[in-house]
């Protein structure tokens, strides 16, 4: 079976229900940080989305070892600024790095800093990896590489947000943009400059868990799209055997 739109909205819904439970257990524990910080932690909330895309790889025939959803099984890929880094989903097969995925997500009550930390974490997890695999750490195949990126969906992360006067002018590009805006621009030229070769980014929340996509390259169909084909490449070279 293939994995279909409904999957992926479902797969959102049980995102915002795995937080709140994760959130509410947190305050049980009394180890909830500021804002989200609980929740964000414990990671079990991306579970859900890291099963949905772990299903296209079932599906073409990659057996469950080649799929790396834990930490248990090895989620560490070798970088070339550092030893190792920690990826969400990882599928490696026949010692080819079918796919690595980032699943990230930004929410409130505070967007500032958390937009500033998510945006240099994955460009520093891209860069990394690239790098690595041009001093061959990566056999035979290209790596290729997935980000998954959802924004909560309320007035503040959709305000605009003033760019600083700073000493020199920031892009024009920018001025006038909220939060979701910025980071539609971002997975867009994170993949127009080949750090990642797709990006699914969609704006949610656990009132309205239906999925906006607010940037039409970036959406799940697109997306989906640049998973089939990744498979489909490595089909034609004979992987899976």
């Amino acid at each position: 079976m293939t994995v279909t739109r409904q999957d992926f909205e479902d797969a959102i819904e049980a995102y915002w229900g795995a937080r709140k439970l994760q959130n509410e257990q947190s305050a049980i524990r009394d180890a909830v940080g500021a804002g989200t910080a609980g929740s964000v932690r414990g990671g079990k909330h991306f579970d859900v989305i890291a099963t949905l895309l772990a299903k296209f790889f079932l599906d073409a025939g990659y057996p469950a070892s080649s799929i790396r959803v834990t930490k248990s099984q090895g989620l560490e890929l070798p970088g070339y600024y550092r030893p190792q880094k920690q990826w969400d989903l990882v599928v490696v097969h026949q010692n080819v790095l079918v796919a690595a995925f980032e699943l990230k997500a930004l929410g409130g009550p505070s967007y500032g800093n958390n937009y500033n930390n998510r945006v240099e974490e994955a460009l520093g997890s891209a860069v990394d990896l690239r790098r690595a695999a041009l001093a061959e750490l990566y056999p035979r195949e290209k790596p290729w590489l997935g980000y998954f990126f959802i924004m909560q969906d309320d007035e503040r992360s959709r305000r605009p947000v003033k760019t600083a006067e700073g000493a020199l002018p920031a892009d024009e590009i920018w001025h006038g943009t909220s939060y979701q805006d910025r980071f539609g621009i971002f997975c867009e030229r994170l993949v127009a400059e080949q750090l990642y070769d797709a990006a699914c980014y969609v704006t949610s929340s656990a009132e309205n868990p239906k999925p906006i996509e607010l940037v039409e390259s970036l959406d799940w169909r697109h997306f989906a799209a640049a998973i089939n084909a990744r498979l489909t490449y490595l089909k034609d070279l004979g992987i899976p055997e």
